[in-house]
């Protein structure tokens, strides 16, 4: 495989940089973008539906504003790549189902048009799961997504086609969103950025449980700097979601300086309540041992999540209910095993059951602040197991135990989703099987810029250290997935096979 590196792997704020001070052209980084992504993305699978024809357009009318003097936006010439559980109008938007297969919005969802107001270029939609359900990005419209680093292995997920395509530079700039944990997941298994907002930050219109806070959209990056930029093209209030509130978005973009040592950080291995296997608990301890010296304390710390387990049950479930009840009672068939699932669970559920798990919500939320009475950040795996064969839909054990369900094995995020507190994963170095190591930093209650800022400064930091500065994968090592990433992998009855020449399809 040949590959020019030489502008697909600059950070989105260095491109922008350059698009800005007339050093690059936007014509010319959408062509690099486009040939990077026929190149490495049959190995990978992260790119689904393609715009590429719209945005040549848009890129030429980036450049001619630029030559023009005009007045550009923070992600102006950008080449943008959309996770499909978000609309886009005019390109396909599938939500990885075969219920949405032929599905071309006519309108952008509220983050989309931020972000093409910001100038960024709408360029290919990102893989996910079924519905965004499970930690896997692979359905029965795209196939899977490989990792970057070995493409047998899965990605992640939901926002799995966004991390790779970042990790394998095939775009400078990809959304994400999480509910427990679909924006740190993929980032830790792909060894990129992932922030997960506090609820609020970046509205979130297209949740049915518009006052729920366990779903939130937010921005992804190779760099703390570039998820900054993005962030800061997309925060802001919007009626669509009444969580929001009126804040100022270029606040995020350049976080205050912080010295890591005036910061006393705790952390933990499991939060008392998840399982994780051993070696990547030897690998957390080991990079703690390696970074503490750079803080002020650092300390383990015991936290009372309660029955966050069932907390969680509970407050999925009912989104899943509101989202899919009209497709399940038409058809039980039409949805893939994980959306299945979830539906299934709470239709069984009572009104006194979705009471008590917002109450154990709230208790949950007022015991966590207590650790953030004598420290400023927790730091914990983010994940439990290291990457796993696609073709495992998930991870069915975690220490030799059985997990109950689908995604139970993701509650080292999960349970940090319950507390509302924004959080992010930065790449830290390799695991035992040489596989990205994400490490997971949990700020204080609405404390987004705070922790930005801490994140930005840990990774200055880990720069300098082998151990821990952020892996690159070797793309010119990378060989085909067997079985194929565009294998069938839950075909429902009737439904026809979806191949990646197939199925993939330009914007109409």
């Amino acid at each position: 495989m040949v590959l020019d590196d030489s502008l697909v792997s600059l950070s989105a704020v260095r491109l922008r940089r350059m698009i800005g001070a007339r050093q690059l052209s936007p014509v010319e980084l959408l062509e690099a973008c486009i040939a990077r992504i026929e190149a490495v993305n049959p190995y990978i699978n992260a790119v689904t539906a393609t715009a590429f024809e719209q945005a040549r357009l848009q890129a030429r009318a980036a450049e001619q504003a630029v030559m023009a003097g005009e007045p550009l936006g923070l992600l102006h010439g950008l080449p943008l790549g959309v996770k499909d559980l978000e609309p886009t109008a005019g390109l396909l938007t599938t939500y990885g189902s075969q219920l949405y297969r032929d599905h071309v919005p006519t309108e952008d969802v509220e983050l989309v048009a931020r972000l093409r107001r910001a100038g960024a270029i709408v360029t290919a939609k990102t893989n996910v799961p079924e519905m965004g359900a499970g930690a896997n990005s692979r359905n029965t419209v795209w196939g899977a997504t490989g990792n970057p680093f070995n493409p047998n292995l899965n990605a992640g997920g939901s926002s799995g086609g966004s991390a790779a395509a970042l990790a394998a530079d095939l775009l400078p700039v990809c959304t994400g969103s999480d509910t427990g944990g679909s924006l740190r997941i993929p980032a830790a298994k792909c060894g990129v950025v992932g922030l997960r907002p506090s609820p609020g930050v970046v509205p979130s219109v297209r949740k049915l449980l518009g006052w729920t806070p366990i779903s939130v959209v937010g921005p992804m990056g190779r760099t703390v700097a570039d998820a900054c930029l993005q962030l800061a093209a997309s925060a802001g209030p919007d009626a669509g979601d009444p969580l929001s509130y009126p804040l100022d978005p270029l606040g995020f973009l350049t976080p205050d300086n912080v010295d890591l040592g005036s910061l006393r950080v705790a952390y933990s291995e499991d939060f008392g309540v998840c399982d994780v296997d051993p070696e990547i608990r030897q690998t957390f301890r080991a990079r703690i041992a390696a970074m503490k010296h750079l803080f002020a304390a650092c300390d383990p710390v015991e936290i009372d999540f309660g029955q966050a387990h069932r907390c969680f049950d509970v407050l999925r479930a009912e989104a899943f209910v509101a989202g899919m009840r009209d497709a399940y009672e038409k058809d039980p068939a039409s949805l893939g095993p994980n959306t299945r699932a979830n539906y299934e669970m709470g239709a069984a559920m009572s009104l006194q059951d979705c009471a008590w798990a917002q109450a154990e919500q709230t208790r949950l939320i007022r015991r966590f602040q207590r650790v953030y009475d004598d420290y400023d950040l927790i730091l914990s795996p983010t994940t439990p197991v290291s990457p796993f064969p696609w073709t495992q839909l998930y991870a069915v054990t975690v220490d030799g135990k059985r997990q109950e369900n689908y995604y139970r094995w993701l509650a080292l995020t999960y349970v940090i989703t319950l507390t509302t507190h924004p959080a992010l994963t930065l790449p830290c170095g390799r695991d035992t099987h040489g596989m990205p190591f994400g490490l997971q930093i949990v700020g204080r209650f609405r404390g987004d810029r705070q922790l930005l800022a801490a994140a930005q400064a840990m990774e200055e930091a880990f720069a300098g250290m082998e151990e821990l500065r952020r892996p690159v994968p070797d793309l010119r090592a990378l060989l085909a997935a067997e079985p194929p990433l565009t294998s069938i992998v839950e075909t429902p009855a009737g439904a026809p096979a979806a191949s990646a020449s197939a199925a993939r399809v330009s914007a109409v």
